[in-house]
């Protein structure tokens, strides 16, 4: 047992010593809902490493006591995912099935297209049960046909209160920590190192037991971690404990206008050697959602910039990169485009499929002409301006405004073309 690592040894087996997701695993989460039900739809779990990913997919699959295959994206190919495919198929059709095989692909964004597409058929069959685990945004990773099929579960980095649980977990329940004489002075590196990554937690624990002589005390403080951490750099990732804290800081600074605090947290980023084109991704986000019509450009940069990282790489993205941070956050601001969306979004859910007004529907037949299809449909550009005056809303929510224009030059200038054109239609 001394060679398993603690993290290993600490996995929990049962949904009730699960920690942390309370939204997806507490008592109205959905995934507690589908294991209580025997009914697992396939889904994908977003989120960064060490928050339990991989662990909710085993206690998934033990509970509703069905097969479970594991794939994982970084060593399987298309020849991998059939033969289990074929394996969890004849699984299914046994008489001695509880329901469906989980297939678990873990780095599932690692997968390309063909390797994805080898999935499609057994998952809209029902073959198997697909839970993919993935640190990356799925929207960019994940083919659409795929993400079709798959609910998306986002999991979060642990609090303070799931990280105390989990310190107090390993004391009394390892049986290795438990046997020494353990004293827990300060907390404040440990959480602050781990960052909300149950892992790092747990292999900083390991570190610190390992590395004091048996008979000895183990002490935990703020020394004894930095200490322990500082003394085995290969162990632990000194430089990823705040991943996700600090692209935070690094989008709230572009976001809040401070040129000088987004090349700082850039600079630490390109340091601990963070993937160039999750920072890209992060700043095409950006260019669309805080600064949007204020500035179109911004987006085009974006996106030429992440064109560029994925051709050029480190170390000389470094530069695109500063060049396109330093731009956004020179940028006006405006997240109207964010903004209308989500309200666009937020009436669909409540109104449904509202009909398309007959006047808009397109009338390929004779007999969709004759029940009024495209019938008093206005040709914009045969008008001054091309525009003219017409509902384009279904008639339930026709007086609906979901973008409005925000304090800036260029969406002042947007809604004063619509306000001219608007009364030169009326006069």
């Amino acid at each position: 047992m001394n060679n398993i690592p603690l993290a290993e040894r600490l996995r929990p087996s049962a949904l009730e010593d699960y920690i942390g997701q309370e939204h997806l695993v507490g008592p109205d989460g959905i995934i507690r809902r589908m294991i209580e039900s025997r009914r697992v739809n396939s889904f994908i779990l977003w989120g960064p490493p060490g928050v339990g990913k991989t662990t909710l997919a085993r206690i998934t699959a033990a509970r509703t006591e069905v097969p479970f295959y594991t794939l994982s994206a970084v060593t399987s190919g298309v020849k991998d995912v059939r033969e289990v495919l074929e394996r969890a198929e004849a699984d299914a059709r046994s008489v001695f099935s509880n329901g469906r095989p989980i297939l678990f692909i873990d780095e599932i964004h690692r997968f390309n297209k063909s390797q994805q597409d080898s999935l499609l058929g057994a998952v809209e069959k029902g073959t198997v049960t697909l839970i993919g685990a993935t640190t990356e945004n799925p929207s960019f990773e994940v083919i659409r046909p795929l993400l079709s099929r798959a609910q998306v579960y986002t999991l979060k980095p642990l609090d303070t209160n799931g990280m105390e649980r989990l310190l107090s977990r390993a004391l009394e329940k390892d049986e290795i920590l438990a046997s020494r004489r353990i004293e827990v002075r300060e907390k404040n590196a440990l959480f602050r190192y781990a960052g909300g990554d149950a892992r790092k937690l747990l292999n900083i624990l390991d570190l610190i037991e390992q590395a004091t002589p048996v008979g000895n005390s183990v002490v935990i403080d703020d020394h004894s971690v930095t200490e322990s951490l500082q003394e085995n750099p290969a162990a632990y990732d000194r430089n990823g404990e705040m991943h996700y804290d600090i692209i935070s800081a690094f989008i709230k600074s572009i976001r809040g206008s401070d040129p000088q605090a987004a090349v700082y947290w850039l600079a630490r980023m390109v340091a601990g050697g963070e993937d160039p084109k999750f920072i890209a991704r992060r700043l095409v986000i950006l260019a669309a959602e805080d600064i949007g019509l204020a500035n179109p450009n911004a987006l085009l940069l974006a996106n030429a910039s992440f064109d560029a990282i994925s051709k050029i790489g480190w170390p000389e993205g470094r530069i695109v990169l500063s060049e396109c941070a330093i731009y956004l956050a020179n940028s006006p601001k405006s997240n109207t485009a964010y903004t209308a969306i989500d309200a666009a979004l937020d009436e669909v859910s409540k109104s449904g499929n509202l009909p398309v007004p007959l006047h808009l529907r397109n009338a390929p037949t004779s007999l969709m002409k004759e029940m009024g299809y495209h019938s008093g449909y206005k040709y914009a550009h045969n008008y001054a301006g091309s525009y003219v005056e017409q509902q384009y809303l279904p008639d339930k929510i026709r007086d609906k405004e979901f973008w409005q224009a925000g304090n800036n030059q260029q969406e002042a200038r947007m809604a004063e073309r619509l306000e001219t054109l608007k009364k030169r239609s009326d006069s």
